[in-house]
């Protein structure tokens, strides 16, 4: 009798135990966002996988416009994206990325950047790859496919990526470029990755190059997108 106590205490303990997403190794919980949702018209977007399964949605999180910028305050990670903003061939994705508070909703760093080569977005079926910025110094390039993959560990450091005092502002310029036979990430005007599109195009990975272009926030992230473009190469 006393060991099926035990064990029934267990397991209502382990069901209680908050959801976690784990971002270079650390946990932490995300934290839904009052008042969120997409409020600027065009625009979309798609919560990673494992937290739509412990309930977060689009309203977990707010994307917004203010004045000349995308206000993102997430809430669960996320993924933002407009149908319309689309780029095929060579070009360069690029805009300004401005955190008011490093760290002023998580308990260690978290990125935020530019997705490209979108294909099948907002499915359980969507590919992308993306570039990311943290304010320690460090960035991220990563792909779902739809399953995610890395294309370098968990946050690699770069004297390119700007770095900040937790509570002080911390800006980021990013861009993710297609040019023949490469893909390429610069932070701050430096290229801080290089990869080959055929190791980026195949089963398991993108779709291709071509496709939608956005935005993508780790949770628990606020930050200011200004500047968002497309050039051709």
């Amino acid at each position: 009798m006393r060991r099926t106590y035990i064990l029934s205490f267990i397991l209502v303990a382990l069901v209680f135990i908050p959801t976690v997403c784990s971002q270079g190794g650390q946990d932490e919980t995300s934290r839904a966002v009052a008042g969120g949702g997409v409020t600027v018209s065009g625009w979309t977007g798609k919560v990673d996988a494992r937290e739509a399964s412990q309930g977060m949605t689009l309203n977990s999180a707010k994307f917004a416009k203010e004045g000349d910028a995308f206000h993102i305050v997430t809430g669960p990670a996320i993924t933002y994206w407009n149908p319309a903003n689309k780029a095929s061939g060579d070009y360069t994705v690029s805009a300004k990325f401005r955190e008011p508070k490093f760290m002023n909703l998580n308990t260690h760093p978290h990125p935020y950047g530019i997705l490209i080569g979108g294909n099948d977005l907002g499915t359980d079926q969507q590919s992308y790859l993306y570039c990311a910025a943290y304010g320690d110094g460090k960035f991220i390039v990563r792909g779902f496919g739809p399953a995610p993959f890395q294309m370098n560990g968990r946050g690699t450091p770069d004297p390119a990526v700007n770095k900040a005092a937790v509570g002080q502002p911390v800006e980021q310029e990013i861009a993710m470029s297609v040019k023949g036979d490469k893909v390429t990430c610069s932070i701050n005007k430096k290229d801080v990755w290089t990869g080959a599109k055929s190791d980026l195009v195949m089963a398991g990975k993108l779709k291709s190059t071509d496709g939608v272009y956005g935005l993508r926030s780790a949770h628990n992230t606020e930050v200011f997108v200004t500047g968002l473009k497309k050039t051709k190469n």
